[in-house]
């Protein structure tokens, strides 16, 4: 552990020795154009491992491996399409947008829409939609980066005391409380306050040069891992016949007592199991029930039953079931003398998962099953997958051509990403660069598919707390090879791709508040000395606004990453191709739009709220994902609306596309 924390450490120091150099270059160049855009300057590495660096975020290394954990295989059809990313996004847009913006001496998407259409409503309508979804995104970056620190700290003594203390105080502050822990929460505050102070203080060559080492320890990290993951699991063809006997465990509520009462007070969560004993168990059945808790439960010394109360029921929590007979069999062999397990009797438990209303209003459970009533196996090696909230499965036909379309254009649409494509020097450059980020791509994802079905069989039960595999896993993989401090290094990758989307996701938050706000409507005549001190304060106060919502975060990191995501490209993709590569485009057209875009994909998740019962559940038209219908609309709608608009000054035309287009 000490080594590991050791390798970790010169990491991150050689993380803020990048931010301390990229400063020293802010007092020698323009502030604007190098803090936010690196003068426009990157080379054909740089530019290629800061626009993978920043596209491969916390999702791809947390969120992403969490659904692969939950769901298996399929998640190889979801995914298929980030490896012709570069081509939507680079090939597409590339050449085109970063003449335009040379052409304006633009620095931001916004600064590109107000100049394109000289439009200030335009210019702002642009950064508040930016400033909207980034935050959500930002949210679940820094729960990646806090579950991942977590996870390297958990067996240090100063750390876990540390968090029970900081949990003990914040308790009883409401805007503190947090249900991850006391752990997660400091976690939080060192994570985030360091990414924050680095990114603020190094401006976009610090983010650039980090970028580039966190892309190298990330395929490295990933690399490793792969061989570690297959020998472990006694080969790939072994770990697939292991999840075709596999049945996903079962949610819902567990009421029971410990077998004794405790002699002192326990505080159980997540990483605790619960044993049931199975009297007159059948033969060839397994002889008890195991349960991982999902919640937290407080049991007081002398007691057996805890203080949580769910529907007025005494020591009643949330829990996972294992349903696997050999799952059963191996966690009860690997656990059994775990301080981690107790024992319990006087179980009562009632699912809540696989459960639909029919027609006449009943509540039905479609737990997957056989014609003959047996838990059905498969799910994790065949499509669609099994999903714990509809009896479609994860990724139904429509679904899985609607994710085909989400990676690969959804990507062309992130303002982050069209940011990166304002910055690189040269044609050559963007054309050997989209081959370069192809590649990595596929040394990134098709690996990770593997690596986290290993993890299935090697760490059952982790369906619990699943944002949690990654960093997991590799402590895993480390102990059981005898290299710990091999752990250093590859809790470095995932921490690496949350870092390099965190500090890319705060320089653009913040370049369209100084930029498209401050500089450009509120004081033109600001000094570079003013400029820097608004660029450095409005970097800080938005990565602390991130963080305060970070303290209580939604389970599933992927979820609000795709909701974020999908926002983006339909709010973006449209009005940036219409505005670089149409002449007779209008800002009546670019308003529509992004206004049709933002409203049809704002409308799927509020129907979704409304018949599925969750915000980042959408409503599917047809069965496709809000992306589909929203870019569909997003497109025909500004088409529609510019067509009854003339076009701009012709004058305007000339500067853009160098010829009269009357």
């Amino acid at each position: 552990m000490n080594s590991m924390l050791i390798v970790f450490l010169i990491y991150t120091l050689a993380v803020f020795g990048l931010a301390i150099f990229s400063n020293k270059l802010l007092k020698s160049k323009g502030f604007m154009s190098e803090y936010f855009l690196g003068s426009r300057s990157l080379g054909v590495w740089a530019f290629a491992l800061t626009f993978a660096a920043t596209s491969a975020s916390g999702g791809s290394f947390t969120g992403f491996p969490s659904l692969i954990y939950t769901y298996g295989w399929v998640l190889g059809l979801w995914i298929a399409s980030y490896m012709v990313v570069p081509i939507c996004t680079m090939g597409w847009l590339g050449k085109r947008l970063n003449q335009v913006a040379r052409i304006s001496g633009a620095i931001t998407i916004p600064d590109v829409m107000r100049d394109r259409f000289h439009s200030r409503g335009l210019g702002l309508f642009t950064v508040l939609i930016i400033l909207f979804f980034m935050i959500f995104n930002l949210v679940a970056q820094f729960k990646a980066g806090s579950v991942i620190l977590k996870t390297l700290l958990a067996d240090v003594d100063l750390f876990r005391n540390a968090g029970l203390s900081l949990e003990a105080w914040t308790s009883t502050i409401p805007f503190l409380a947090t249900s991850m822990g006391g752990e997660y929460l400091l976690c939080l505050l060192v994570f985030g306050l360091a990414v924050i102070f680095y990114t603020t203080y190094g401006g976009f060559h610090a983010v650039v040069w980090t970028d580039v080492m966190q892309g190298i320890v990330m395929v490295f990290g990933v690399m490793i891992m792969l061989p570690l993951a297959i020998y472990q699991v006694g080969g790939l063809g072994n770990a697939t016949r292991d999840m075709a006997q596999m049945v996903p465990p079962r949610t819902g509520d567990l009421q029971f007592s410990l077998t004794e009462p405790t002699d002192q007070n326990l505080s159980l969560n997540s990483k605790h199991w619960l044993v049931e004993a199975i009297e007159n168990a059948e033969e060839g059945q397994p002889a008890h029930n195991i349960y991982r808790l999902k919640a937290r439960i407080d049991i007081s010394a002398g007691e057996s039953t805890g203080e949580t109360l769910l529907e007025g029921k005494p020591s009643t929590v949330q829990v996972l079931k294992i349903m696997t007979p050999h799952e059963i069999e191996r966690i009860y062999e690997n656990h059994q003398e775990d301080p981690d397990f107790f024992t319990i009797t006087s179980a009562t438990f009632n699912p809540t998962d696989f459960q639909t209303t029919n027609e006449a209003g009943e509540v039905e459970d479609f737990y997957p099953v056989t014609e003959d009533g047996k838990p059905l196996r498969g799910t994790y090696v065949s499509a669609p997958g099994a999903d714990p909230s509809s009896n479609k499965g994860f990724l139904p036909i429509a679904v899985a051509v609607s994710f085909f379309v989400y990676w690969a254009f959804s990507g062309a649409g992130q303002p982050s990403n069209m940011v990166r494509l304002m910055a690189f020097n040269s044609s050559m450059t963007l054309k050997k660069s989209i081959t370069t980020v192809a590649i990595y791509f596929t040394m990134i994802y098709f690996p990770l598919v593997i690596i986290f079905c290993c993890a299935r069989v090697l760490m059952p039960g982790m369906e619990a707390e699943s944002d949690r595999i990654m960093p997991a896993m590799t402590v895993l993989l480390t102990q059981n090879a005898n290299v710990p401090w091999l752990a250093g290094v590859l809790v470095a990758a995932p921490f690496a791709a949350v870092m390099s989307t965190i500090d890319s996701f705060l320089l653009m938050m913040s370049s369209a508040i100084v930029r498209d706000i401050y500089q450009r409507n509120i004081n033109p005549e600001a000094s570079d000395k003013t400029i820097k001190r608004v660029s450095f304060t409005s970097t800080f106060i938005i990565g602390l606004i991130a963080m305060f919502f970070a303290i209580d975060p939604p389970q599933f990191l992927q979820d609000i990453i795709v909701y974020t995501g999908g926002g983006l490209a339909t709010c973006f993709l449209a009005p940036v191709v219409y505005a670089i590569f149409w002449p007779k485009c209008n800002k009546q057209t670019i308003f529509a739009s992004m206004a049709i875009g933002l409203g049809v994909h704002f409308l799927c998740h509020i129907l979704g709220l409304m018949f599925n019962g969750e915000f980042l559940s959408p409503y599917k038209v047809f069965g496709f994902d809000p992306i589909i219908t929203s870019m569909v609309a997003s497109f025909v709608g500004g088409l529609i609306v510019g067509k009854l608009f003339p076009a701009p000054d012709e004058a305007l035309i000339r500067k853009y596309f160098g010829k009269n287009e009357g």
